[in-house]
């Protein structure tokens, strides 16, 4: 009876660790909508204020979930940083995001989705005594449509592209963003005052997000729903130009595929460029990681020398 009393506690005991893991919270509601976040907070307490993550999820602003990437939050959580997984309007659900869609229907998403990116932003800052949070070490983070959120978040126009009231501290500024195969629709948003440090990670073979300049999806110049977009490649050339930090991960011949690898199996890249930024050390490489292609009619694969 004694070992099972003990066993009974341990559980409580453990069940009430992990609830104080991960806190669910409402960033934002109003009458049609209301947008939660995620926030994975480290287990052992420190006088320091800790740094944040905001992550945005991948979905083509149709679909996806805040809680698809839980595993990167508890794996930054347990080595003492933050991550907030943040909910955002899904603008292009039920709507065509393709080749025959409309034009300013997407850019609309995108300006949605960085709306929403930059409230949660306010929000955490808001409430960062709460949770110990340092603000001057924010980072932001996305997967494809999360990381095209990303990039605009830190580098578009607050006071055009933003929908809310003015609701960020004048002059803020991300410490760094991570990007998994994402694009920035104007490459000269990054300028040398804007530039902070990058992660990206892309396949260069990506028909869906242009992994240097191209069209979304692939799509010909006369669609309706053509847009040009920078992608890694690209911004990895401006950032080199503009002598700023920042690391590619290139996958040779891959795909979209390849749009959550730093959040799934490159979890310690992602780390490891938090560390860097925060020690201020100075950075530039190209990781090229060869991929398996599509098959070819012989049976065999090709692979990147």
């Amino acid at each position: 009876m004694k070992k099972i009393i003990i066993l009974f506690f341990t559980i409580l005991t453990f069940h009430h660790v992990q609830a104080q893991e991960v806190k669910t919270m409402t960033y934002f509601q109003n009458d049609t909508i209301k947008l939660d976040l995620d926030l994975y907070l480290p287990q052992k307490k420190t006088n320091e204020k800790t740094p944040l993550i905001l992550f945005a999820f991948g979905g083509g602003f149709s679909g996806g979930e805040r809680t698809s990437e839980k595993d990167f939050g508890m794996f930054m959580a347990k080595n003492g940083y933050a991550v907030a997984s943040i909910s955002y309007s899904l603008y292009m659900k039920e709507k065509d995001f393709g080749c025959k869609g409309t034009l300013t229907e997407k850019i609309k998403a995108i300006q949605i989705g960085v709306s929403d990116m930059w409230q949660a932003t306010s929000f955490l800052i808001q409430h960062a005594n709460q949770y110990n949070l340092d603000t001057s070490k924010f980072f932001v983070s996305g997967i494809s449509a999360g990381a095209e959120i990303g990039f605009h978040a830190s580098f578009g126009d607050y006071k055009l592209m933003n929908l809310y009231a003015g609701n960020l501290p004048e002059n803020f500024k991300y410490s760094g963003f991570i990007g998994g195969s994402g694009a920035i629709m104007d490459i000269n948003l990054i300028t040398k005052e804007k530039a902070i440090p990058m992660l990206l990670a892309h396949g260069n073979n990506d028909t869906t997000v242009p992994y240097s300049a191209g069209s979304h999806r692939s799509c010909p110049t006369n669609a309706s729903g053509w847009l040009i977009l920078f992608g890694s490649y690209a911004v990895y050339n401006q950032m080199n130009d503009l002598h700023k930090d920042i690391e590619l991960i290139t996958f040779c011949g891959g795909g979209h595929e390849y749009s959550g690898y730093l959040f799934h199996d490159g979890k310690q890249y992602v780390l490891d460029f938090v560390n860097d930024v925060l020690k201020k050390k100075n950075f530039t490489s190209h990781i090229i990681i060869p991929s398996k292609m599509k098959e070819v009619s012989s049976g065999k694969y090709l692979f990147c020398k």
